[in-house]
C-alpha cells in the first residue's frame, strides 16, 4: 500500500511529465509515473508521430526510463 506522501510525489511526477508531452495531433497530453522496487519514481509522457501509430504512450515512456535506470 502506498503512503499519501508517495502518492503525492507520484502524482507530481505524472503531472510534470504531462506538461511536456508532445501531442500535436490529438492534443491529449498524458503523463505517467511508476514506483520502482527501490522506491524511486519514474515518469513518462506520450509522444505522438505523424506516422500513426508510431508514437509512444506515457506508460511505455515511464517503463523505459525505469529500465534505463537499471530498476
Amino acid at each position: 500500500m502506498l503512503t499519501g506522501d508517495v502518492q503525492s510525489r507520484m502524482l507530481a511526477v505524472a503531472q510534470a511529465a504531462r506538461a511536456v508531452a508532445y501531442a500535436p495531433y490529438s492534443n491529449y497530453h498524458v503523463g505517467a509515473a511508476l514506483l520502482g522496487a527501490d522506491g524511486r519514481i519514474f515518469g513518462g509522457c506520450n509522444v505522438e508521430n505523424a506516422a500513426f501509430p508510431q508514437g509512444v504512450c506515457a506508460e511505455a515512456g515511464a517503463i523505459s526510463a525505469m529500465v534505463l535506470a537499471g530498476v
